[in-house]
């Protein structure tokens, strides 16, 4: 129910619960879809593996289900992937409410920058990260261990390494949102770096369950970079914000 132009509690649930719906279907549809070419994309994702250990094409499974697994694993992170712009084009809509009229064009500039920004992030991980990662696993101590990973195995470490890595680009958005509804303060950004560093690292370590600190620099160091430029946008949201209070305030009331 709403009073006037404001929601309630169980309204906003609602909305919630509609545009998550809409975003699983659209998830289900493009998951669906990526069934065709999902045996090429297990290909292209042992490229990394094949080239740190040389004479490896193929990866080893134990259980029976296991291909079939990765299989559908592959084709859920396509399917994710491919549903993305429908993902954001409805948490926009839940956001919306919040925003006036003049920016509800916004949304010219949310989707593609939130896009270019998960790009990027999955780029970073699949040229950057994932090779170094694979290599020094597949590599360590290759005189005692024989590298023979499992396809669920492996293609959870890589598509987790994709998929982590490519939302957390997407921090910088998110914050401006945050802060664009009142609910953060570029301020507190600034104050809390020391507390974001720490976050940044534990993340950093969830998302690569690599050891060698080189890889784990390497994913900290977009992060913090990107931690910096959500500030600035912070204090941009922050802006928008108090502008909209103030028309709210000057309106007449009837």
């Amino acid at each position: 129910a709403q009073q006037g132009n404001v929601m309630s509690i169980l309204g906003h649930l609602n909305e919630l619960r509609i545009r998550v719906t809409h975003a699983a279907i659209a998830i289900l549809i493009t998951t669906s879809f990526s069934f065709i070419f999902a045996e090429r994309l297990l290909e292209f994702l042992l490229k990394p593996y094949s080239a740190s250990i040389e004479g490896v094409a193929s990866l080893q499974t134990l259980r029976p289900t296991e291909g079939i697994e990765t299989y559908f694993r592959i084709s859920l992170l396509s399917g994710f992937i491919l549903a993305m712009p429908i993902i954001l084009f409805e948490f926009w809509r839940f956001i919306k409410p919040a925003l006036s009229k003049n920016e509800e064009r916004y949304i010219y500039v949310f989707i593609p920058s939130a896009l270019l920004l998960f790009g990027l992030g999955i780029a970073f991980a699949w040229y950057i990260l994932a090779p170094a990662a694979i290599y020094f696993l597949a590599n360590f101590m290759a005189n005692v261990f024989r590298a023979e990973w499992t396809g669920q195995e492996y293609i959870s470490f890589v598509t987790r390494l994709l998929l982590w890595i490519g939302l957390s680009f997407q921090m910088p958005i998110i914050v401006y949102v945050i802060a664009r509804v009142g609910l953060v303060t570029a301020t507190t950004l600034r104050h809390q770096w020391r507390a974001a560093v720490v976050i940044i690292a534990i993340l950093a370590a969830v998302i690569t369950p690599s050891v060698d600190p080189v890889t784990m620099l390497l994913t900290m160091a977009p992060l913090v970079a990107l931690y910096i430029i959500s500030i600035g946008l912070a204090v941009v949201g922050e802006r928008q914000f108090k502008r909209s209070m103030d028309e709210i305030e000057q309106r007449p009331a009837f």
